[in-house]
C-alpha cells in the first residue's frame, strides 16, 4: 500500500448537522458560567461550547456538528483526537506527566529534537530548545539572535504577527486588539524593532513591482534608518497569518535570506502557523528554498498539545550559556509524545500531498466564484493555508461588513469560518490535514453561497 493510498480512521461520523437554534441551551448555560469566571478580554469567535472533536468536525454540546475549516487556528493539522496522539499521551501519562527538563531530564525532549534537526531545512548541524507557545519561540529566537550577535535591533514587517508577550506585540504589526484598544495600550513595548515594507502583492502600490525589487526597498531601509552593525535579526512569516495570510511575491524571501547572511544577520522564519506540512510542505519557506538560520515552530508540531521550538544554527543556539534558555513547562514529556506521534501521522499519511490536494479542490471554485462575485479581490495562499480577501465592488477598498456576514452565515450552516487581516476583510480556510473530500466540498458549498448572498 503507497502512502497516500493510507486513509485517517475516524470516530465520529463526518458529516454537517444542526438540529436547532444555536447557540442551544447548555452552551447558554455554560457562557453564563464563563461570565462570571472568565476575563472579558479572553474573546471567543464561535458562540458554542465543544463537546467533541475528529477529523474535520466539531460538536457541540448541544448536538450540533460543525465543519471545521479552522482547525483551532491551524493547530489540530492530523485532526483534534488523532489514534495516533491519543495513544502517544495515555502512554506517557501513566509513566509521568512532568519532571522538568531543566532538573530531571528524558528521552522524548532529545528525540523530538533529532526529528526537528531532520525536517527543518539547512544541511548545517543544528540545535533545538523547546517552549510551550509560539510567542515563547519568538521571543527566544530573538533572544538567541541578539547575544550571538552582540547587536540589539530587530526587523519586523507591516502586518506581521508574532504573539502576544511583550516583545511579540513589539513585533506584531496590528494595534487593535493585539497591542491597544479603545480604551488604552498595553504598552510600552520593547524597544529596538523596526517595520520595514511587505511584499503584498495585491495591495502594492505599483503592482509590477518584483518580490526581489519589493526585498530590496525594505533592504535600503534596513541599511539607512537602522543600520546593518545595529540589526541583530530579521524575521518574517513565510505566509503572514493573522496579517491576511500574505504570501509575498517570488524572489522577496530569497533575496533578504541572501542580504541577511551576506551581512551577519540573523534570518529567523516564523513558521508558528505555516510550518508542518500546512502548505504542502514540511515548511513554507521550502517553496522557494529558503534555509533559515533559525525556524520558529508551534500550532501543529504536537497535535493540540502545548509545544513550540526554535531549531537553527548550532553555534548560535549554543553561543548562549548554560541556564540562559529554558522554562518550567518547556517541553514537557506529554507534548513531546504527542509530537512524534503526530509528526509520525504526517509522514504516514503524507499530509504534505493531502494539504496540496486541498489547495486543488479549494482555489479553482473560489476563483471562479471571483468572477461573478464582484467583492472577492483575491484569492490566495499555499497549500491549506488558503484565503479570500474581500472588497467593495469595483474596488480594492476593504470590505470587512461582507466578510463578516460571511463568517456568520457559514456558521449559520454549520461551518467554521475564521476571519483575519490587517483590515478586518479577509477569510482565511484552515480545515484539518486529514478532512475528507466530501465534507470539505461539503464547506465549500456553504462558504460559496454565503458569498452570493453577501454584497
Amino acid at each position: 500500500m503507497t502512502t497516500q493510498a493510507l486513509q485517517p480512521q475516524f470516530r465520529l461520523e463526518q458529516k454537517r448537522r444542526i438540529i436547532g437554534d444555536f447557540p442551544g441551551p447548555k452552551s447558554t448555560a455554560l457562557n453564563a458560567r464563563r461570565s462570571a469566571v472568565v476575563a472579558k478580554g479572553v474573546a471567543s469567535g464561535v458562540p458554542v461550547y465543544v463537546a467533541d472533536a475528529d477529523g474535520g468536525i466539531v460538536h457541540d454540546v448541544d448536538g450540533n456538528s460543525f465543519i471545521d475549516f479552522g482547525s483551532g487556528i491551524a493547530v489540530t493539522s492530523v485532526g483534534a483526537s488523532d489514534p495516533a496522539v491519543v495513544g502517544a499521551v495515555k502512554e506517557q501519562v501513566e509513566h509521568f506527566t512532568h519532571t522538568c527538563f531543566m532538573v530531571t531530564p528524558y528521552e522524548g525532549y532529545i528525540a523530538v529534537a533529532e526529528k526537528l534537526a531532520e525536517l527543518t531545512p539547512g544541511d548545517f548541524e543544528k540545535r533545538t530548545v523547546l517552549f510551550n507557545s509560539g510567542a515563547e519561540a519568538v521571543e527566544n529566537a530573538v533572544k538567541v539572535a541578539r547575544l550571538a550577535t552582540g547587536r540589539s535591533a530587530v526587523a519586523a514587517f507591516d502586518h506581521a504577527y508574532h504573539g502576544r508577550t511583550n516583545l511579540t506585540m513589539a513585533l506584531t504589526a496590528k494595534s487593535l486588539p493585539y497591542k491597544a484598544g479603545p480604551d488604552g495600550t498595553f504598552g510600552p513595548f520593547a524597544p529596538e524593532v523596526y517595520r520595514l515594507p511587505m511584499s503584498y502583492p495585491f495591495r502594492e502600490e505599483n503592482p509590477s513591482i518584483t518580490g526581489e525589487e519589493a526585498a530590496k526597498r525594505a533592504i535600503t531601509l534596513m541599511e539607512k534608518q537602522i543600520g546593518v552593525e545595529s540589526l541583530a535579526a530579521i524575521i518574517i512569516e513565510p505566509v503572514q497569518g493573522e496579517g491576511g495570510f500574505i504570501v509575498p511575491a517570488d524572489g522577496f524571501m530569497p533575496t533578504l535570506a541572501a542580504w541577511a547572511k551576506d551581512n551577519g544577520v540573523v534570518f529567523i522564519a516564523d513558521e508558528v502557523q505555516s510550518g508542518f506540512c500546512r502548505t504542502g510542505e514540511w515548511f513554507a519557506v521550502n517553496h522557494e528554498g529558503v534555509v533559515p538560520d533559525l525556524i520558529t515552530m508551534a500550532k501543529g508540531i504536537a497535535g493540540g498539545m502545548p509545544l513550540s521550538a526554535v531549531t537553527g544554527r548550532a553555534e548560535m543556539l549554543d553561543a548562549v550559556h548554560p541556564g540562559g534558555l529554558g522554562g518550567t513547562y518547556g517541553g514537557n514529556p506529554v507534548a513531546c509524545a504527542a509530537a512524534l506521534a503526530a509528526i509520525g501521522t504526517m509522514e504516514e499519511l503524507d499530509l504534505s500531498a493531502r494539504a496540496r490536494r486541498i489547495e486543488e479542490i479549494v482555489v479553482p471554485r473560489l476563483k471562479a466564484l471571483q468572477e461573478e462575485s464582484g467583492i472577492i479581490g483575491e484569492v490566495r495562499g499555499r497549500g491549506a493555508m488558503l484565503a479570500v480577501e474581500f472588497v467593495m465592488p469595483g474596488s480594492k477598498e476593504p470590505n470587512p461588513v461582507a466578510t463578516k456576514a460571511i463568517a456568520a452565515a457559514c456558521l449559520a450552516e454549520g461551518v467554521i469560518i475564521l476571519t483575519c487581516g490587517t483590515y478586518g476583510n479577509v477569510i482565511r480556510l484552515l480545515p484539518p490535514l486529514v478532512i475528507g473530500e466530501d465534507l470539505l466540498n461539503d464547506g465549500l458549498d456553504v462558504l460559496e453561497a454565503a458569498i452570493r448572498a453577501a454584497k
